[in-house]
């Protein structure tokens, strides 16, 4: 599930799921975490860069149907994945080598987790980007309270709260992608690293002398359709709560975003209602917390979301059962109440010890 393969001191891994978009279980996370260790402590090894098997997929997430079954036959909350998950999202930010995601393809949700916090995330004309948990029942995780929390003006929220996807134009605009290549500098770019002159007494700066071929082969990104809806998104989604942002929306009469706000609401209203708030508040705190305490955070809200219960009724109706029509608990955002949202934000641990108590201590060789 995991293919390595080291060529002139460039470390490539691929994830090796194309039937399953590369979806990520257990043992793929496992696999993963032991490679980059070995990579990280390989002197033989200047850099890694990490892509998807296949033609469709960087990564499309967890898997959320192998995480389903195990809570539905163990009548139990499942948390052994995200505990493994989340150190290995953590460490990324600190990987001690240059660590490049080739994210040309589907990326969302765990994909976003092993590529957030690359060195440099490159996206092509095939990128379909989404954090969409809210459609599930869920919320945004692996760290997304931290890196959507951050995303200028209200981008982070309105991703969160809708799920929609976007493409590498407006990856790199929002922040959430550093460079866009043209698809004939996408079939060159292993080619051309595994080319590349490494000076032997190593003063080029690894990350440096990588940074340099991607440059040569990087393109300009097409407008970002966000750009041009970017004023009417700050101005609804820095709306103070969920249903004011619904109220926003609804009252939008701008002819030029009328009918962008009309479908937004439709969209939302799909999306579950508890989940909505809870995200709303999610990146809230996220704006003013660390990353080791964002997922911690999230890993309390993980446990919560099995016992609220729109996370197990979404991955049945649109996942399992396909549907189409979860029954959301309860149905409506002027029913979530702000009580309902505290509790999902109420410690599990409290009086023991954290599972992620020790994030922060976390590194690539450890």
């Amino acid at each position: 599930m995991i293919l390595c393969e080291v060529r002139n001191r460039v470390a490539f891994i691929t994830l090796n799921r194309p039937a399953a978009l590369n979806a990520l279980n257990l043992d793929m996370i496992v696999q993963l975490r032991t490679a980059l260790r070995e990579f990280a402590e390989d002197p033989k090894v200047n850099a890694v860069l990490i892509r998807g098997a296949g033609e469709k997929a960087f990564c499309a997430g967890g898997d959320i149907r192998a995480i389903y079954e195990r809570a539905k036959t163990a009548h139990s909350v499942q948390l052994d994945f995200f505990v493994t998950e989340y150190p290995l999202d953590y460490l990324l930010y600190s990987y001690p080598k240059p660590y490049v995601a080739l994210i040309d393809g589907i990326v969302m949700g765990g994909g976003m987790g092993i590529s957030q916090g690359s060195t440099l995330r490159i996206v092509g004309d095939r990128t379909r980007m989404a954090m969409p948990e809210v459609a599930i029942g869920f919320f945004p995780d692996v760290g997304a309270s931290y890196f959507l929390s951050r995303l200028e003006g209200a981008l982070g929220l309105y991703l969160a709260l809708t799920g929609v996807q976007i493409r590498a134009a407006d990856a790199v605009y929002t922040g959430l992608a550093d460079m866009y290549l043209p698809p004939a500098s996408m079939g060159r770019l292993e080619t051309e690293l595994a080319a590349l002159a490494w000076d032997d007494d190593r003063s080029k700066d690894p990350r440096t002398a990588i940074e340099g071929v991607i440059q040569v082969l990087a393109g300009t990104a097409p407008p970002a359709p966000l750009a041009a809806i970017r004023p009417a998104i700050d101005a609804h989604f820095s709306a103070p709560s969920v249903s004011a942002v619904f109220e926003s929306l609804e009252g939008e009469s701008r002819p030029e975003f009328a009918e962008w706000a009309r479908q937004t609401v439709d969209l939302m209203h799909t999306r579950s209602p508890t989940m909505l708030a809870v995200t709303w508040e999610q990146l809230t705190r996220g704006k003013s917390l660390s990353l080791a305490e964002c997922l911690r955070m999230e890993l309390g809200l993980v446990r919560q979301a099995f016992y609220q219960g729109d996370f197990m009724e979404g991955v049945r109706a649109m996942i399992i059962d396909k549907d189409n029509a979860p029954v959301w608990r309860p149905p409506h955002i002027e029913d979530v109440t702000p009580e309902m949202v505290a509790a999902m934000f109420t410690d599990p641990w409290a009086g023991a010890e954290h599972p992620l108590a020790h994030l922060e201590g976390v590194h690539a060789c450890s």
